[in-house]
């Protein structure tokens, strides 16, 4: 049948994503770094998508395609559903809850020189670590000495991993950036979790206070009483006494 539904022009898209998030009806994906439409019998034909695109890379055009099957996008809205309460299916891999075991470092040198065979390995315990992306439950919480750090820091402190990522879950964020309070998740994961002990690492920008706010608000509104300090660093690197 004969009938309007959408174009993308793949020379124009940047690939961001943002039109298949605005179709509820799941006919577009993002495939090779171009938005596609992978469904035509998905499409209504309504446009949401266009108004969101910011390279203006949508129109509508009038040509044969499938007939729009709402049964079908109903059916494919369930079974997403149904995915989206089991992490393990199609979960995305930026996200996948992930625990490292690192052995202890150790520098070799090259015979007869002093230089380094070997660099210092990372100390990162856990994926994912950023605060926007940790899931409030995750096995490596349990009994974890917790590591609250604002992004700066791990670049400012040159042995950001060996004295203070080593033996702790870290969790990276920065307020400013993010825009958002931390706080309410942060309670969400000592209050859930086995939590020992709760460093946080801020830079001594007052933007940083942000992150040390939510930080000592989530530890008070978690009902649990949890050794804690903050450590500051200046922006040339040094901890601030």
């Amino acid at each position: 049948m004969k009938r309007q539904i959408i174009h993308i022009d793949e020379s124009k898209c940047n690939g961001c994503g943002i039109c298949a998030d605005a179709c509820h009806e799941g006919a577009i994906e993002v495939i090779d770094g171009k938005a596609k439409l992978v469904r035509e019998n998905f499409c209504d034909g309504f446009g949401d998508c266009l108004p969101t695109c910011p390279m203006e890379a949508i129109s509508f055009e009038e040509r044969e395609a499938p007939a729009y099957d709402k049964s079908a996008v109903e059916l494919a809205k369930n079974k997403a559903k149904e995915n989206n309460n089991n992490p393990e299916i199609n979960q995305c891999p930026g996200t996948r809850v992930q625990t490292f075991n690192h052995k202890e470092n150790t520098i070799n040198y090259e015979e007869n020189t002093m230089v380094k065979k070997n660099q210092y390995q990372s100390q990162l315990g856990q994926w994912p670590c950023q605060i926007k992306l940790v899931p409030t439950t995750a096995p490596f919480f349990d009994g974890a000495k917790l590591l609250i750090a604002a992004d700066c820091t791990a670049y400012a402190y040159a042995d950001f991993h060996q004295e203070f990522m080593k033996g702790r879950i870290t969790l990276i964020g920065c307020p400013k950036l993010d825009n958002i309070d931390y706080s309410e998740k942060l309670a969400e994961i000592i209050k859930n979790n086995e939590i020992k002990d709760v460093t946080i690492l801020r830079m001594e920008v007052p933007c940083c206070g942000g992150l040390e706010y939510a930080a000592t608000k989530a530890l008070k509104e978690s009902g649990k009483f949890i050794p804690w300090r903050v450590v500051t660093i200046s922006i040339d690197g040094k901890i601030i006494e």
